[in-house]
């Protein structure tokens, strides 16, 4: 289970590698190489000296132009220790393998994007020895994907969206959107998008929305966080729990909610019926809605 945003950011990758490669075509416009085939690397780098060094995720890809080497990091904030690590990690990398190495630095934060973006020069100036330009992808080039349709047609791409801009204004339509477009895969794939998404949400309110959200449209399943969310619901008051969740759906969703519907929410003690209303709060464009049978 993906316990932080941070192993959340980088392992997303070692689950769908060509999310990487899809990433720096649409987002950065690097021509990356058609990929054949892609293999997971220890991501060890330390050598006999009792020096530590680890890149976050490594991955092989084998292209018809040769083998690179995805070094990916998940950077939360401005470190200035990796002005020495990461041209470390590149050099290294190639001198064991011989293969190409490609720095990917992946973020939530758009100041860390900038400085993260910025080309790391060793040398003499104008005459530098080594430069590293690493390829960053982070909330001011990962694009917003807020629209269903858009959504369905790149599941991957939306979930990077919602892991890189699940914060703030934008974070409900970009997860209401990517949980309908979770329809649309299959289920084993669903499940593991919907933790990396879970885990990358370090918005209180935006977490709680997500989780109602895949409550409601019973999204999680056999998953470990489908099971610690079952366990709870299984105490005392899962009744009032569910009633909260469909009034959550619908203030977080922007839909203006009346005494009398919240009234009636509050009133109901069927868990059924509340499971009901819950899944189409997901949809409806008015709160009485919820009570409309189709």
């Amino acid at each position: 289970m993906v316990g932080s945003s941070h192993e959340a950011l980088h392992r997303i990758f070692q689950k769908d590698p060509g999310l990487l490669t899809h990433a720096l075509q649409r987002v950065l416009g690097v021509p990356f190489p058609e990929t054949r085939e892609f293999a997971a690397m220890n991501v060890d780098l330390t050598e006999i000296e009792p020096v530590e060094r680890r890149v976050d995720t490594l991955l092989r890809a084998e292209t018809d132009e040769g083998t690179y080497l995805l070094v990916v990091e998940s950077q939360g904030e401005v470190d200035g220790r990796k002005r020495g690590s990461w041209p470390y990690y590149l050099s290294y990398l190639y001198e064991k393998y011989r293969c190409e190495p490609v720095l990917i630095v992946i973020t939530q934060n758009s100041a860390t994007a900038r400085w993260a973006a910025q080309p790391i020069r060793l040398g003499l100036r104008g005459w530098e020895s080594l430069t590293v330009r690493p390829l960053v992808l982070g909330p001011d080039n990962v694009p917003v994907i807020a629209d269903e349709r858009e959504a369905v047609r790149d599941v991957p791409l939306a979930v990077l969206s919602a892991m890189t801009h699940g914060r703030g204004r934008q974070a409900p339509a970009i997860l209401e959107s990517l949980a309908a477009a979770l329809r649309t895969i299959d289920r084993d794939s669903a499940a593991v998008f919907v933790q990396f998404v879970d885990s990358c949400l370090v918005d209180p309110q935006a977490k709680q929305m997500w989780r109602d959200l895949m409550t409601a449209m019973q999204y999680f399943w056999r998953h470990p966080l489908a099971e610690q969310v079952r366990e709870e619901g299984r105490e005392e008051g899962r009744v009032q729990e569910r009633a909260e969740m469909v009034l959550r759906v619908l203030e977080w969703r922007g839909i203006a909610v009346s005494d009398s519907v919240r009234e009636r929410v509050g009133a109901c003690t069927d868990l059924h019926q509340l499971e009901i209303w819950a899944q189409r709060a997901v949809h409806v464009t008015d709160a009485a809605e919820l009570f409309v049978e189709s």
